[in-house]
Parts: structure tokens; sequence; C-alpha cells
């Protein structure tokens, strides 16, 4: 087959997992662009390695005999397929991007049990194109006009966008030509979807030279522009941050000599390394939180703390106990003599008053009530390492989020 192919860089870490003896993951959903995608996978590694991960949002009709297709698709060729289903659906707020979480979570939670570090996406370059219009819809800055990162890291897992660079025509071309269908979903031509407007403006500015490959290539260098901030601005870190018990602490009198804009980099970066989140906050609520040195924003407290800004996690706004191997709240490991039944969650204030040792550690208060502990089957403390008992367990923070400086410039 000749044509479109994966991306150098994404096929090579690809490669390197298989070699690594690890199954290379993929998201199917039986549209035409994740349809090419499986078969370049196919053409490049083989059917051996893969696993086709196809979730059904449940959320219209006629998705799962879609996903079926999928199944079938897979099985004819001895590929490993799951069907995910979002049994909790969505409740009240923003449904689209409910679904999206939703959607990562479970792939990521299937690929890592199916033993993969790498999950492919099948965005083209028409998806780039579309979110960069919408950016530009809602005011983006530079982030937002910057359109999708060719790889990124969530739930533990690496994923790749390997056909970013190739459009959606040649794609379908392909498939055609090769004998191999797929399906439509209705929704794509749903004009009350701001993806599809956006796909629909695409196509009116033709006229002015304005195309997919035009905006995509704006997006490209917008994204090197991005990543030199920052580069800059983790070597600024390095200089004027430190990691205390999981806390970030910013130098205030180093964060003011930046420019409004910088500052907000760094307090949106700050915030993302400790809650996670995909989206910073917005600039206005970064900036008034930066000046004012005190307050809580998107699951983060802010505390003046000797010349610096302590950022520490919000313990309303901490993840879900996890059973003891896991991570937790996204960035904690606890480690030592632990067992089945025993789970790892936030110490909390009774657990607290439980160490009596804890103001001996000089943390916050705060910081310790969202620290991680261990606690057994019945709800009783085994564990808080970092509240000065630590009963021969250590707390440790995972990778990636493990050196904020480094986090910064993770892609």
């Amino acid at each position: 087959m000749t044509g479109p192919a994966l991306a150098p860089d994404a096929l090579a870490l690809m490669r390197h997992d298989m070699r690594s003896g690890r199954r290379v993951g993929l998201a199917v959903s039986g549209g035409s662009d994740s349809t090419a995608l499986l078969v370049l996978a196919i053409e490049a590694l083989g059917p051996e390695p893969l696993v086709v991960l196809s979730f059904d949002h449940r959320l219209r009709e006629g998705s799962a005999a879609e996903l079926g297709r999928v199944a079938d698709f897979c099985a004819g060729r001895g590929i490993a397929h799951r069907t995910l289903i979002w049994t909790e659906g969505a409740g009240p707020g923003n449904l689209a991007d409910a679904a999206r979480r939703a959607r990562y979570e479970a792939v990521a939670r299937a690929a890592r049990l199916d033993g993969c570090e790498t999950v492919a996406l099948g965005h083209t370059r028409d998806d780039q194109a579309e979110t960069v219009l919408m950016g530009l819809a809602r005011n983006a800055g530079l982030e937002g006009l910057c359109g999708m990162r060719p790889s990124f890291r969530q739930g533990g897992i690496r994923f790749l966008r390997p056909i970013l660079h190739e459009s959606r025509a040649t794609l379908r071309r392909m498939l055609v030509e090769n004998g191999i269908g797929w399906s439509d979903d209705p929704t794509n031509a749903d004009p009350a979807y701001l993806r599809t407007r956006a796909r629909t403006a695409l196509a009116a500015l033709g006229d002015l030279g304005i195309d997919a490959a035009s905006l995509a290539g704006a997006a490209e260098r917008l994204a090197d522009t991005r990543n030199a901030i920052a580069r800059l601005l983790s070597d600024w870190a390095m200089l004027n941050t430190r990691q205390e018990g999981g806390d970030l602490l910013i130098d205030t009198d180093a964060l003011a000599t930046l420019a409004p804009d910088m500052q907000r980099r760094v307090m949106g970066s700050a915030i993302l390394w400790l809650n996670g989140a995909t989206y910073a906050p917005r600039a206005p609520a970064l900036l008034r939180l930066a000046q004012a040195g005190d307050g809580t924003l998107a699951g983060v407290r802010v505390l003046a703390d000797r010349g610096a800004l302590r950022l520490t996690r919000e313990l309303a706004a901490v993840g879900p106990d996890r059973p003891w191997g896991q991570v937790w709240d996204g960035r904690w490991r606890i480690s030592g003599p632990g067992g089945a039944g025993m789970r790892i969650g936030a110490l909390g204030a009774a657990g607290l008053r439980d160490c009596p040792g804890w103001r001996e550690t000089g943390m916050p208060r705060a910081t310790l009530m969202a620290s991680p502990a261990l606690r057994d089957d019945r709800g009783g403390l085994i564990a808080a390492p970092l509240a000065g008992w630590p009963n021969g367990f250590t707390a440790r923070l995972a990778a990636p989020r493990d050196h904020f400086p480094r986090w910064m410039i993770r892609d």
C-alpha cells in the first residue's frame, strides 16, 4: 500500500513499545479517520501487537452496531478488540466535555490492563484546522491556537496522534481504493455543535487561500513558539520554585518581575501540575490569584509562605480513594509493606488528629490534610508518610509529575 503513512516519530515510539514487549493501543470508533489509522497501523506494525479500544457513549442509536462492525473487522484480522461502555452516563453540565473525559479515562484504564504504554488516536489535519477555528471563535490565546498536540500523557498512558499530518480526503481515498468501509456519525453534520460549524466555515474560506493545510501549518508554528516559551519558563522555574511535600513554592519577588502573561503561564502550569486537569483557568483568575497571594482556584489552595506562594491541593477537590498499588489523585504513590484491602486516600482532618507529630514536619495543616494516607479495609489509619507517621511506608510523586520544571516541557 502506498500513500498516507503514520508519522515517523509516532511510529518509532510504537515500535519501541513492541520491542519492549508491550502492546500498542488504538482508539477506533469506526469512522473514516480512526479506521484509516487502524489500517495504517496494521501495515506498519502487523496485527499481533495491536489492541483496538472502542468507546460507546450510548448517546445515540446505532453506535453499538458501528462498534460491532469494528469488532468484526478486527476479528477477521486476528486483532484484539475491546468495546468500552459509558455506564455512568452524563450528569449536569457540559455533555461533550463529560463524554470526552469519560472516554479518555476508560481508554487509558483499558490500555493499562492490556499492557499498553501508548494509545494512538485518529485525529487528522482537518481536525487540527477545525480546532484552530474553534479557538478563534472562543477568543483563545496562544495555547488555544496551537491546536491539538501530537502527543500527551493522561491516566498513565501516552496518547499519540500519528495521522495529524494527513488530510481526511487522502485517508478516505485510501480506504475506498482498498475496499474498506466506515461509519458516518450523524452528529458530525449537526450544526448545533461548534466543530460542525467550524467545518462548514473552513470550506467557505477556500477563496481566501485558507484551507486545512494552511491552518494546520500555522498551528504548528504557534506550537513551536509555545514550546520555546515553556522551555524558558522551565529554566526560570529551576531557579525560582521548589517542591515540598507535593506542594509547589514560587518565589514571590521573582514572580513579580515577570510580565503578566508570563505570570499567568507560571501560575497556570503550577495549577495543572497539582490538579492534573487538561486546561488551566482563565487568565484574569490566574493573575488575581498571583497578586492576592491567597485563595482557591481549580482545586488548588494558594497560601503566602515566607516570601513565596505555596500552592497545595485543596482537600475538597482531591481524587477518590484508590486500591493499594495504584496512583492516587493522579500523582501520589505509596510504597512499603502493603497488601490487599488497603486503600490510599486523603488524610483529612480526622486522620491528622491521629498523627500527633504532624506539627514537627513544618508543613501547613492544609497541605497535610490533602496528603496521601493509607487505610485498612475498615477505614483504620495505617500510615500518613508526610504527616510524621510513616509506619514503614513512603509517599512519592509519580512521574511525570515528580519534577515541576521538567513537567513544564513534558511534550
